[in-house]
């Protein structure tokens, strides 16, 4: 009687404390294997529907529910994966390819190919994401009317996504966008374009809180990260960057009213023959705009071009620059522990507002040669401390 009694009392606690380990077992995910409603991996059959479907099914379920790519190519075209959905965890899990259509024309006015909206609790695990956009770089280089591409990947206002383990190749426009998010986990991702790809940003985040990004690897021809308008509380660690034109805070400034970039940390990061290590870009024009309480820490510059600049005069190509005064308010900003080697004579550049100067810049530690000499530093419209080694001397 009394082993019975012990054996209920145990069971009663084990419901109380684990109560999903009932009459039903573990809570667990539904599978929607998208070969199950057609998917062919063979690269070539269109299997957009497929991952609707698929999609369609686990946005619709009331439990968790992962949606499963196999080993192998699968083509798809431009998908809007949709919420509000019945829950909020669905895994993406991707051991094969997805590809996008070979003609740029396809996919190039779009904007888009695989885009997540209004969305909460999405992960993205895996798999190598092919936007076939060589075409659409040779016809933007040659100056043909040529449409503006899509991103590969992007999240729009959605909320607690995690993105890890994705490789992606190619994209006809920016990699990864993330806009108008909130609680965004970026891990392990993998960037790959060619240095001269036009508008390949690797990861953009714009108008987005509590981003970040880490252990990542990206090369492409446009920034490996770039930081738009709205973005605070952005965290990014661990990336090397290479090919690339660094990571960057802006362009800011394009718009007259326009939301400020605050609470940004950039540490332990590597950049190898890109155009710039750390920047903050805005344009020379009227705006409310604004960058502040920005640390930049442990960096590490390989041949960079430009290792550290603040550019307010930002107009790339020398076109349609509207040669004003800029009005974003740069403050706060610390460079700290920087050290390598400057492609250019003047590794650090702060060329900054007349009518609203950098203030609080900080140069701690910071140690940057040019052709084993010191290099150089300009500063125009910068106000602030150096402390520590500072080479080149300081300017501020």
């Amino acid at each position: 009687m009394e082993q019975t009694t012990s054996c209920v009392l145990f069971l009663a606690f084990v419901l109380l404390v684990f109560p999903s380990y009932g009459v039903a077992g573990p809570l667990t995910y539904s599978t929607y294997n998208v070969l199950n409603y057609g998917a062919k991996p063979d690269g070539n059959s269109d299997s957009t529907q497929a991952m609707v479907a698929a999609w369609t099914l686990a946005c619709g379920s009331i439990k968790p529910a992962t949606v499963y790519v196999p080993p192998g190519r699968f083509l798809l075209r431009n998908i809007v994966f949709r919420g509000q959905c019945k829950n909020n965890a669905i895994v993406f899990r991707i051991d094969g390819t997805l590809v996008a259509p070979s003609d740029y024309k396809v996919l190039g006015s779009i904007g888009n190919w695989l885009l997540y909206e209004h969305v909460n609790g999405v992960s993205v695990y895996g798999g190598i994401l092919d936007g076939q956009g060589t075409g659409l770089w040779a016809c933007k280089r040659s100056g043909k009317g040529c449409p503006s591409g899509a991103t590969s990947l992007g999240f729009s206002n959605s909320k607690n996504i995690v993105i890890r383990g994705v490789k992606s190749l190619n994209s006809q426009l920016y990699h990864i966008v993330i806009n108008g998010c909130n609680n965004v986990k970026v891990d392990g991702v993998r960037v790959s374009a060619s240095g001269n790809s036009p508008n390949t940003d690797g990861i953009h985040v714009q108008s987005s809180s509590g981003v970040t990004i880490l252990n990542s690897g990206i090369g492409t021809g446009d920034d490996c990260v770039s930081v738009g308008p709205g973005t605070n509380n952005l965290w990014i660690e661990n990336v090397a960057c290479g090919p690339g034109h660094g990571i960057s805070i802006g362009s800011l400034g394009k718009e007259a009213e326009e939301p400020g970039v605050q609470n940004v940390t950039v540490k332990t990061v590597t950049f190898t023959g890109t155009q710039n290590g750390v920047r903050i870009k805005s344009w020379g024009r009227p705006s409310s705009g604004f960058a502040r309480n920005i640390l930049f820490q442990h960096a590490i510059m390989k041949d960079v071009e430009n290792p550290i600049v603040i550019d307010q005069h930002y107009c790339p190509e020398e076109k349609n620059c509207p040669g004003l005064v800029s009005g974003v308010k740069i403050s706060d900003v610390t460079y700290r522990d920087i050290h390598g080697t400057s492609a250019t004579e003047v590794a650090v550049k702060f060329d900054c507002s007349p009518r609203y100067p950098c203030t609080d810049i900080k140069l701690e530690d910071v140690k940057l040669s040019y052709r084993n000499q010191p290099a150089e530093a300009s500063c125009s419209n910068a106000d602030g401390t150096a402390s520590g080694f500072i080479q080149p001397s300081s300017c501020l």
